[in-house]
């Protein structure tokens, strides 16, 4: 969406003239994230006057032409300050309950938005940070560093371009930030859902559904007059349906619904294909996914995809086995005329078989997860690795969205706090669909002796059950707060000098490196057994269902990974080349998957339409990949042996989290890990994938094929 700006982390100090200090957390009465402005939602639009107001001051004192280095602090400011309000609006607009504040948080984005395409396209600004990356006497490599990826910012937003075609972009990054915003109130608004009769739900899933009573035929099923149940085809809600109800039909018609809603925003998804291609076009690529690639490591769309290609074709045999077992599970089962193995069945089948393979119940699991205990356990996984503590810190009156919400500090007894963490994890009405980590405030250096701390939220969606008034996590809950967790680490033990490379900040290729990396400890019996006790009684966790989670993971590997290589294809094409006749998405993702898996395509079905991930990872889902690479080589070199050691906190923090953005990514993989974590294809580079295959088992079937 910017330039100059980089999401993911964000807010300021000023270290010049008219200084203002937007962030003050800690007083007794405050606004909303500590910021005084946001005591109400009218308050975001002093918000936006303020940040206004400041880079207004900013751009004046660049343009008396101080040094090098001052001009360097006054650019990095202004994208604070900026990050400031978006990020702060986002995660207003995700999380709080009070429509009035998502609202006036919306208006206070476009407005942002609007203010961020003057910044980027602003000549005197753009002069000002060309004279800095030419000053062969910057005294630090990240200065250097901060220099060339401003210069190549400005230049990617258009700066370079004449009146016409810069207005044409600045209106097309409108139109973007528009589409964007409208694909996921479309999700919100429709959802989708089903009518089923009572009978065909299993009674433990009743509390998920609505009941409705009228006359209904379904199929086989009985038209008596009968209580029905509404079931609402949002995403967590229909992966229950599919996973839980055995009625075949039910999760057909579920699935159905479900993968097909929204359907407007298939156009929407046109207009946002097109706006970004003409975007990309304009500026000098040759398409979106080429413009979004040129600091990455994999450096083009063309090594991109002979690196999906190549882990595609290595995969398969693989991920076919497993649908084999699958169908032939489903014959023995149901009998050999159950018919063909469908979309639907997928998710039902797996965990019967892993369940009966395994011997694993996975309601037990659950005991061992309570919520709360979760979270010690992360607290215990920083003081071991980092000598760090989470300190938990009351809340100003006005600071938070929902009594849930938590605050914490991380502290080190030598250091003191290095920054701030708010929790929101629970479930409710209207709150973002899923887990995220949001930026509030990024680090970076105010002056020899202080400096800006990070804050940051963690926003899960964990429900209560329905028989426990505590919330507890299956496993693959327990993985995704790890995950979550691992993006927190990073923009809280980031130490760059300019929030420009702040945490998460970094080569795209690499941002999802820690998050991919901490979700190994969620399956460690090691760590585990420091925190996962059973809610009543207290023990810990067994081995052996740790073990038969394990197997249970492994059984269907080969198919997940092949699902998010094709995920990974759909963006790639969706934002690769245009040809001469507009893509046709829906043909588009139905021929790849036909292509590339052996699942079939049910008809008349979008489920991109629903493919968040097209909005802010746009032609970089493929990086969710180099991170599994990545991080599984990692795991493999430093952390495996000997994972809560304090020598592996300090080589995770020091060769890892530290370094944000601000380091050269093949430099930071390469000191971190030595050779062999990087591999050279088609004028790129992309991740081994030695150790992630490994893992996998397929290195066996040829080894001479492992190497991409």
């Amino acid at each position: 969406m910017s330039s100059l700006v980089r999401r993911a982390v964000s807010n300021l100090r000023s270290n010049f003239t008219g200084k203002r200090h937007l962030y003050t957390s800690g007083s007794n009465t405050t606004g909303l994230y500590g910021f005084h402005q946001l005591k109400s939602p009218q308050g975001f639009q002093r918000f936006v006057d303020d940040a206004i107001e400041r880079s207004g001051e900013l751009v004046d004192y660049i343009s008396g032409k101080p040094s090098s280095k001052e001009i360097l602090q006054a650019m990095d400011e202004i994208s604070d300050t900026v990050c400031t309000v978006l990020d702060s609006t986002t995660l207003c607009r995700h999380t709080h309950p009070d429509r009035e504040f998502v609202q006036e948080a919306t208006k206070a984005l476009m407005r942002m938005d609007e203010y961020l395409h003057f910044l980027n396209t602003n000549q005197s600004l753009y002069n000002a940070v060309v004279k800095a990356e030419q000053d062969k006497n910057l005294p630090t490599l990240e200065d250097k560093r901060a220099a060339s990826q401003l210069r190549f910012d400005f230049e990617k937003g258009g700066v370079h371009l004449c009146s016409d075609k810069l207005d044409r972009v600045n209106n097309l990054n409108k139109d973007i930030s528009q589409l964007c915003i409208e694909f996921g109130e479309n999700i919100d608004k429709d959802p989708g859902h089903v009518d089923v009769p009572a009978s065909v739900i299993p009674k433990r899933l009743h509390h998920l559904m609505k009941p409705i009573k009228r006359y209904r035929s379904l199929g086989s099923i009985s038209k008596n007059r009968e209580k029905e149940f509404r079931i609402v085809t949002e995403e967590s809600t229909l992966h229950t349906i599919l996973q839980h109800v055995p009625d075949d039909e039910v999760r057909k018609m579920a699935y159905a619904r479900g993968n097909s809603v929204p359907h407007v925003n298939l156009a929407v998804l046109d207009k946002l294909i097109a706006a970004r291609h003409e975007l990309a076009q304009i500026v000098g690529y040759k398409s979106y996914a080429e413009y979004c690639m040129q600091l990455n490591l994999s450096s083009s769309p063309d090594v991109v995809y002979s690196f999906l290609l190549k882990m595609s074709k290595l995969v398969r045999p693989m991920a076919d086995e497993e649908f084999e077992a699958i169908w032939n599970f489903k014959k023995e089962k149901y009998g050999q005329g159950c018919g063909d193995l469908e979309p639907w069945d997928e998710t039902y089948l797996t965990g019967l078989m892993k369940s009966s393979v395994s011997e694993l119940d996975f309601s037990v699991v659950s005991s061992y997860f309570p919520l709360s205990q979760c979270i010690e356990g992360l607290k215990l996984l920083t003081e071991s690795l980092f000598g760090m503590t989470f300190r938990s810190i009351p809340l100003a009156d006005g600071e938070t969205w929902h009594t849930d919400v938590m605050k914490m500090s991380l502290y080190h007894p030598d250091e003191g706090d290095l920054g701030y963490l708010y929790l929101d994890l629970t479930s409710r009405k209207g709150k973002y669909p899923g887990c995220a980590h949001f930026a509030i405030k990024g680090g970076r250096r105010i002056s020899e002796s202080d400096y800006q701390l990070p804050v940051v939220a963690l926003v899960c969606n964990f429900s209560k059950s329905r028989y426990s008034s505590t919330v507890r996590l299956c496993h693959s809950e327990v993985e995704t707060l790890f995950h979550e967790f691992g993006h927190a680490l990073h923009s809280l033990l980031s130490r760059t000098d300019y929030q420009h490379f702040s945490g998460t900040r970094i080569a795209f290729d690499l941002a999802e490196t820690p998050s991919n990396l901490f979700e190994y400890y969620a399956w460690d019996y090691r760590v585990l057994r420091t925190f996962s006790k059973h809610h009543s009684t207290g023990e810990p966790i067994p081995e052996k269902l740790v073990e038969a989670l394990k197997r249970a993971k492994k059984m269907f590997a080969a198919t997940e990974l092949q699902r998010q290589i094709l995920y990974a294809m759909v963006d790639q094409k969706f934002f690769g080349e245009e040809s001469s006749v507009p893509k046709d998405t829906v043909t588009l993702f139905r021929d790849l998957k036909m292509q590339h898996t052996s699942w079939k395509h049910m008809e008349g079905t979008h489920w991109h339409t629903r493919f968040t991930h097209l909005l802010n990872y746009g032609a970089g889902y493929y990086t969710y990949l180099y991170a599994k690479c990545f991080a599984a080589t990692i795991w493999q070199n430093i952390c495996k042996d000997d994972p809560l050691s304090r020598a592996t906190g300090s080589a995770i923090r020091m060769g890892l989290l530290q370094h944000g953005g601000a380091k050269d990514p093949a430099d930071l993989m390469n000191d971190l890990v030595g050779d062999g974590i990087l591999t050279k294809l088609d004028g790129g580079i992309v991740p081994d994938v030695s150790s992630l295959y490994g893992e996998l088992g397929l290195l066996s079937r040829d080894p001479s094929k492992s190497q991409l």
